[in-house]
């Protein structure tokens, strides 16, 4: 969490995004208390802008807040995190087929900017900031398509799917693959077929079904269970 706030602007909303990143990378694990006066005194502010983030945080499945007890970052839930990507795949096909039809030079050039950046990153072993890049990188397709609801979806469903993600690099989801991936997607969108770019999204967020499971088993005590939910089931043979 080495960030410096603006003072200037509203503090609880720059807490949430550290502590956010903070969980998603490990850095504060699964069961872990939060203390209120720790992280004001860590961030120079006063208790009520990081009471104000824990409780956006609650909200966002990533923190349990129990009265008298105290605050804990929340283990990650397989039935959670399938959940979310359930969401993330109808929203983000759906994105990714609009792209497609109002994708324009400047947006081609942005997205392959940020596959740039995020090859640059894996190459220098930051898995931290690859995960930043790679939200960075759907989070654009959301605004060439102009629709900041669907972002905001997105990300929200990100708290749970990026824990996963992070556990999983470099090696049960090769960051090359996720890239090659990218890229897929990138040139769908540019050469505007739709069904392609939809398809080579599909594709690319349903690879963490492939790693949630070796995830679980390698991290059991990240985990508070083992359900997988009925829609990650492989199709009934006709």
């Amino acid at each position: 969490m080495e960030i410096s706030l603006r003072l200037r602007d509203p503090i609880a909303p720059q807490l949430v995004t550290a502590l956010r990143q903070a969980i998603i990378v490990s850095e504060l694990r699964p069961g872990e208390a939060l203390s209120e006066k720790e992280i004001a005194g860590r961030f120079g502010v006063s208790r009520q802008p990081v009471r104000e983030a824990f409780i956006k945080l609650s909200e966002a499945g990533l923190v349990q807040i129990l009265p008298s007890r105290g605050t804990f970052v929340m283990k990650i839930s397989m039935r959670e995190v399938a959940n979310a990507r359930f969401v993330r795949e109808a929203v983000e096909c759906s994105l990714a087929r609009a792209a497609s039809r109002l994708i324009n030079p400047d947006g081609v050039a942005r997205l392959r900017r940020l596959i740039a950046e995020q090859a640059a990153a894996a190459g220098r072993g930051d898995y931290s900031g690859f995960t930043v890049l790679d939200e960075a990188f759907h989070q654009a397709i959301a605004e060439i398509v102009d629709c900041d609801y669907a972002g905001k979806v997105v990300e929200s469903a990100r708290a749970q799917t990026d824990r996963v993600r992070y556990l999983s690099l470099p090696g049960t989801s090769p960051i090359p693959l996720l890239i090659t991936q990218h890229n897929a997607i990138v040139d769908a969108i540019e050469t505007g077929d739709a069904d392609t770019a939809a398809t080579a999204m599909r594709i690319h967020l349903r690879e963490i079904l492939n790693a949630l499971p070796r995830i679980a088993a390698e991290h059991p005590d990240l985990f508070e269970d083992e359900e997988l939910p009925a829609h990650t089931r492989a199709p009934r043979q006709r």
